[in-house]
């Protein structure tokens, strides 16, 4: 057909459109043109229907033992369920196909289509019709009819009511395999991941189709034979040897119940779907010789010279048909077939979508929170801006009502000294403003000359005074409310933000390292199940192995990350490990990227006065992203209420900046909450470090906090910032340390507590390195209890103040096993970003 001749079809020329007038139009011009191109555009249209139609006809004509008709009622009940726009040209088919049987097969049929129809227009009109009862009333509808044929009969005796309840049973089954199977044959949306239960009943409805093709033939050629054949050839090809076996067994079972001598079948398509699925790698070519070595070899033995070579021209027969097949074709059954190559590529695919859609949605949301941050930042910069001019307005009309409204020289004062008046009033504003507590003794004489009731206005504008300062001290909460969710909104924006394109690095496919890492496993000897690269990252590996493990062994200690650390040219450790199905020994290992260094830590704390709860906390944790995080703070006073202020400071800001927050950000944020959590004055200091556990870099965030030392040999350096602690005032200034920390550096973190336990007479910092350099040995723990004991000591055995100490010690990882180096085995090219 010539491009100019290519129509596209209109949306109501689709299958199941219920428009009679247009169906109309277009079986009329279907009739008028009388050319080719109608009759394309017509199968096209109802290429659904007649594909129903077709598999109808050959069910309807489809036997068991030459005497059992159960598939055409339960294909019937399936397409009256699924498809009910087919049901009179698909009832038709059936009805017609079932001629072709034996008599009275065509009136069982039409009889079994009657009654169950009826049964299904009866439940429909009571309401109850359920996709669920459709097995059932096919087994009802089978079991009246042949218990009908069984009374009428010559004679009434067991067998024949056994067949009619083996036909009904019959058809209750195939009913439920058909409900599975159908609905990939019709225009609805399909299942992009089949189950296998849903593979296996697609293959029996094929199998069931092909029965009613018995007995007819072509040259001499089985048409059943050459279908079944062609119909294991697709199905090893898209799936394998345990497929194509399974399409043999299951299409051989079928066809030899229709025909009994046909038993050898069985094994026969079972034999050569194996080989030929054995043979999938090869693809057409030689999936095509293994068909025709099977099949060849076990007619040999089934049966005599002439049949074998009637066998081996179904076979080439039914090769040239799949010669023919589109490619796309059989790719396409592949992504339905679960456990190859093409579904998992699908998979692969549907979840990278998932994936981008995922991060654009997520990237939508950030820019949301960024555009309600602007907005919540901007309007306490406009009620600022226009707070002068109008509260001052309003300001002095209130003092005016109350303090001239009964004034004899209220017009004289305000319309003949309009501006005389109203300086004086602003210049007594300015005043009470300057001084609250002012009294009319206190004022300027001349005030008295310009009003007789000087006193008055005085009280009046205090009273109003206060008010203003109390809505002033609201509003300003307010604004400071809506700066603070404007900074969160910021905050979130940027974590959002952070993780769309986290999201997006992660959905890039690494099949050809998979291959890589898989091949070279596999030359150590070990059993691998699947291998899933999330990142490849310098620093940021993280890889899944499932593997078949051997208890005792410890393989992925032992051989996997050596092997993984030599292939990647870094550390890489198990991250952690867990049985996935213990019975069946397998268990899924997390790899990921070694820390370059490792931290140790030791506290030592004591309360003042030794009590048993201290106002001090603290906090070693990894917080992700390689850092680790050494905190303490020191709540305002002692006792339970300062312990709960510092534990929550730490707790807030350790959370935030695991969610990815920006450092100081992190720590408004917490300042914020402290002010607006609690009307009291009380607050904490902050001392952190954040230690990158890759390069040893540190971020020092000191909130009011005591000096920290850094041990590096002999040598003591003191950390050191200026900040106010956060919960006091709003506009907190973080000034944030950085330090890059070397191998065997200790350090050394302490409340103020230890920090002025020897007085204002000393010099504190001088004094506290003299401490540090007295210390024995580089044990954390060790360190810690050794300095309290030293600054207990010191304080004549008693505790002036809550005390806590921290001491951590960075170091270079060493891991447990060396990388191993196979022959062969070359180094991972990692995907690159290209910005």
């Amino acid at each position: 057909m010539s491009k100019s001749n290519v129509v596209n079809l209109p949306e109501w020329t689709r299958a199941g459109s219920k428009d009679k007038n247009q169906k109309e139009a277009l079986g009329t011009r279907l009739k008028v043109w009388g050319t080719k191109l109608p009759v394309i555009q017509f199968i096209a249209v109802k290429k659904w229907v007649l594909l129903l139609s077709l598999m109808g006809f050959l069910l309807g004509r489809a036997m068991i033992l030459d005497e059992l008709t159960p598939f055409a009622a339960a294909y019937f009940a399936v397409i009256v369920f699924m498809r009910r726009d087919s049901m009179l040209p698909v009832a038709a088919a059936i009805v017609l196909g079932s001629l072709f049987t034996p008599f009275p097969g065509a009136i069982v049929v039409a009889a079994e289509l009657i009654i169950f129809y009826l049964i299904y227009k009866g439940l429909e009109n009571f309401q109850r019709v359920d996709l669920s009862y459709a097995p059932l009333m096919v087994f009802v509808a089978s079991f009246m009819v042949g218990l009908f044929q069984v009374v009428i009969g010559p004679s009434l005796t067991w067998y024949p009511l056994m067949m009619a309840a083996i036909d009904a049973i019959l058809g209750f089954v195939l009913t439920l395999v058909f409900l599975q199977a159908l609905p990939l044959f019709t225009y609805k949306q399909k299942s992009r991941a089949l189950r296998n239960e849903e593979v296996l009943c697609l293959i029996i409805l094929l199998a069931s189709v092909m029965t009613g093709l018995v007995g007819w033939t072509i040259n001499g050629l089985s048409l059943e034979h050459v279908l079944s054949r062609f119909l294991i050839l697709i199905f090893a090809l898209a799936g394998g040897a345990p497929l194509g076996a399974a399409v043999g067994v299951v299409t051989g079972l079928i066809l030899s119940l229709a025909d009994i001598g046909a038993i050898y079948q069985m094994s026969l398509l079972a034999f050569s779907g194996m080989l030929a699925g054995m043979m999938q790698s090869g693809r057409k070519g030689a999936v095509s010789i293994g068909m025709l070595l099977g099949s060849t070899i076990l007619s040999v033995y089934f049966m005599g010279p002439g049949d074998v070579m009637n066998s081996t021209w179904e076979t080439c027969a039914a090769v040239a048909l799949f010669l023919l097949t589109p490619k796309g074709m059989i790719t396409a059954i592949a992504k339905y077939v679960p456990g190859t190559a093409d579904h998992s590529r699908s998979q692969h695919e549907y979840a990278r979508r998932v994936r981008d859609i995922t991060a654009d949605r997520v990237t939508q949301f950030s820019q949301v929170f960024q555009q309600l941050s602007s907005s919540f930042g901007q309007i306490p910069r406009a009620a600022e801006a226009g707070k002068s001019d109008r509260e001052m307005e309003d300001f002095m009309n209130t003092v005016t009502e109350g303090a001239c409204a009964g004034c004899i020289r209220r017009t004289h004062c305000w319309d003949a000294k309009f501006y005389q008046t109203y300086r004086y009033m602003t210049d007594m504003m300015t005043t009470v403003e300057e001084c609250p507590d002012i009294t009319a003794a206190q004022l300027p004489p001349e005030w008295s000359r310009i009003c007789g009731r000087t006193g008055e206005v005085l009280e009046v504008m205090k009273g109003q005074y206060e008010l203003y300062q109390h809505d002033m001290r609201w509003k300003r909460q307010i604004y400071d409310s809506r700066q603070f969710v404007a900074e969160q909104l910021s905050g979130v924006s940027q974590v959002m933000e952070d993780l769309a394109k986290e999201i997006k690095r992660e959905g890039q496919a690494m099949y050809r390292q998979e291959s890589q890492i898989r091949e070279a496993l596999e030359k150590l000897g070990l059993s691998i199940h699947s291998i899933e690269i999330l990142s490849l990252d310098p620093g940021r590996v993280e890889i899944e192995v499932v593997h078949a493990y051997t208890r005792g062994f410890d393989e992925c200690r032992k051989m996997i990350a050596p092997l993984l650390s030599d292939i990647l040219e870094e550390n890489i450790a198990v991250v952690s490990e867990t049985a996935v199905h213990p019975r069946e020994g397998l268990s899924m290992v997390t790899f990921g990227s070694a820390k370059a260094y490792e931290i140790s830590s030791g506290v030592a704390a004591a309360a003042m006065g030794g009590d048993m709860l201290s106002g001090d906390s603290f906090s070693t944790v990894e917080l992700g992203n390689g850092t680790f995080a050494v905190s303490i703070s020191d709540g305002m006073g002692n006792g339970e209420r300062a312990r709960m202020e510092s534990s929550a400071a730490l707790s807030m800001l350790e959370k935030l900046l695991q969610s990815g927050m920006d450092e100081k950000l992190a720590v408004k944020s917490v300042n914020s909450i402290l002010l607006l959590r609690s009307p009291d004055e009380f607050y904490a200091t902050v001392d952190m470090a954040l230690i990158d556990q890759y390069s040893a870099q540190t971020i020092f965030m000191k909130i009011a906090s005591a000096p920290s030392f850094i041990r590096r040999g002999s040598e003591v350096i003191p950390v050191t910032a200026s900040n106010l602690p956060i919960g006091i005032i709003k506009d907190i200034e973080v000034d944030l340390v950085t330090m890059q920390l070397r191998p065997g550096d200790i350090l050394i973190m302490m409340t103020d507590g230890i920090y002025d336990a020897p007085g204002y007479a000393v010099n504190k910092e001088i004094w506290m390195k003299r401490l540090i350099q007295e210390l024995e040995g580089d044990d954390p723990q060790d360190m810690a209890d050794e300095l309290l004991d030293k600054v207990i000591r010191y304080q004549g055995n008693e505790v002036h103040d809550d005390m806590t100490i921290v001491v951590s010690r960075v170091d270079h990882y060493h891991p447990e096993w060396s990388s191993l180096h196979m022959p062969g085995v070359g180094r991972m090219e990692r995907p690159r970003t290209v910005s």
